[in-house]
């Protein structure tokens, strides 16, 4: 999974790929377990085999904000902390029983220093990273709740079972209630 991932860039060579899987170790997160929480300082990407993962915070009231779902086949960290080494103010939590490859960030930074295409590579990602950020903004701004759910069940139909209403509804920026009517007027 993880190797196609990787070679899907055109940058990687097979040996390079192959490094980067034997520096890096398999855990398991169940339901409701945290990959890392507000305070800590994130030293480890991960690239998920299989479940999925919400990234939140908590606002001023005290309410927990799902800005970011992550499904399998994708790499997952807490961005800002682990390029700055400054604690998170996210948690990551497994929506879902998780499978991962950890790679820490220090064998990461081992690797960018002696080969340029992991300098490559890692800038295609912080591109990528910034391009999804600027479609969530867009996202959020641009369309309709109903837009939002629905491009939402077009690109994931088969995670989106799998995810609480409370934490789709608050990554739509929506109540719960405009989630289940949106829901029922799809649905017919």
């Amino acid at each position: 999974m993880i190797k196609n991932y990787l070679k899907s860039f055109n940058i990687l060579t097979d040996d390079e790929i192959g490094n980067l899987i034997h520096l890096s170790t398999k855990r398991v997160l169940n339901k409701a377990d945290y990959f890392i929480r507000e305070g800590e300082t994130c030293k480890d990407v991960a690239f998920i085999l299989s479940g999925t993962l919400r990234s939140f915070y908590i606002s001023d009231k005290g309410e927990e904000i799902t800005y970011c779902i992550t499904f399998p086949n994708n790499l997952m960290t807490a961005y800002s902390s682990f390029i700055t080494g400054q604690s998170t103010d996210e948690n990551i939590q497994a929506i879902t029983s998780v499978e991962l490859l950890i790679i820490p960030k220090n064998k990461i930074d081992d690797l960018a220093m002696k080969n340029p295409n992991w300098v490559k590579f890692l800038k295609i990602i912080a591109e990528q990273q910034y391009i999804e950020l600027e479609k969530r903004i867009f996202q959020l701004q641009k369309n309709n709740a109903l837009q939002r759910y629905s491009d939402l069940i077009k690109n994931q139909p088969e995670y989106i079972q799998n995810i609480p209403l409370q934490y789709l509804a608050s990554y739509l920026g929506i109540t719960q209630r405009h989630l289940s009517r949106i829901r029922r007027e799809i649905s017919f």
